[in-house]
């Protein structure tokens, strides 16, 4: 989409859904590095796999779909992710996530040093902070960033891996927060902070937390984008959602996409939008855009 190209890190787990109908390639960083690759940046996985059959048709699949994957850590002890999904009658997934796999010991190693240091975004989450192994070097790789390096911290409430603790020093540490209308209110309530409406909370969080921006995600409502100094709501797009998986990490990789590029709040919203309807209208969290390009692809969404 653009002949400007971002240095764009997807830090933390990667993992194979496990669906009624087969299993699929997924976690919020690799997908957001893949979407980040669609729109023309340089996306990379920074991971761990298994030395296992999962782990080998992880690397090939990525390589075709033209996503970094030099920085894939290989573990020799723990499996390849997996998570057990299950759609419900609204096509929104439920997750039952493997413990104990090879993202939750994440090793800080000198190529992920140099790589730290050169990336222009890196976005990570709260799941693979949820062994100490990992949050430790997630937190040495966003210490050995470029100060003007843009940190995403998305949100991602599963199950029981996640606490105050976590939340609290991952926002202190990003630049940009992203979560989503649900998490909203339970991250108010962790914070002992009164939620009383989703401007209101995510202003406190950026007052709180001196956020550079900070976006909820509404499903089929769209968005909302708070910066210091504007606002501003999408309605979001109506489409036929065969499956939701992945449409949120789209959504970001659009988001940061434009951010990186000095776009209004409106642009922004815009495009992230669109990349996270474009998603979640197709099977998959890594869908391919077609011969005419991602371009061509979003700009069917109407």
């Amino acid at each position: 989409m653009t002949r400007q190209r971002y240095k764009i890190v997807g830090l933390g787990e990667i993992l194979w859904d496990l669906l009624p109908n087969g299993k699929q390639l997924g976690g919020a960083p690799a997908n957001f590095a893949y979407i980040s690759t669609l729109l023309g940046n340089e996306g990379i996985v920074a991971s761990r796999i298994g030395s296992d059959a999962l782990g080998g048709e992880t690397v090939r699949q990525l390589t075709q779909l033209g996503v970094t994957t030099a920085f894939i850590q290989s573990d020799t002890v723990h499996p390849t992710g997996t998570v057990l999904v299950e759609v419900d009658h609204a096509r929104q997934p439920k997750f039952e996530i493997a413990e104990g796999v090879a993202w939750d010991f994440l090793e800080w190693t000198p190529d992920w040093r140099k790589l730290a240091a050169q990336a222009d975004a890196i976005c990570f989450g709260s799941l693979a902070q949820r062994a100490a192994t990992g949050r430790s070097t997630i937190r040495q790789f966003l210490g050995a960033a470029r100060k003007e390096a843009v940190r995403i911290f998305d949100v991602n409430l599963r199950q029981a891996f996640f606490s105050k603790e976590v939340l609290a020093e991952s926002m202190q540490l990003a630049d940009i927060v992203k979560l989503n209308h649900e998490e909203l209110p339970r991250v108010m309530e962790l914070f002992g902070l009164k939620h009383r409406d989703e401007i209101g909370s995510a202003d406190s969080l950026v007052e709180v937390h001196h956020l550079k921006l900070i976006c909820v995600t509404r499903g089929c409502r769209g968005s909302l984008l708070i910066s210091k100094r504007a606002l501003n709501e999408h309605p979001g797009y109506r489409i036929r959602v065969a499956d939701a998986i992945g449409a949120g990490d789209a959504f970001t990789a659009g988001l940061v996409h434009e951010y990186l590029r000095g776009s209004s709040l409106p642009e922004m919203n815009e495009t992230a939008n669109r990349a996270g309807a474009w998603v979640a209208s197709q099977v998959g969290a890594m869908p391919a855009p077609g011969e005419a390009g991602i371009g061509n692809a979003l700009s069917q969404i109407t």
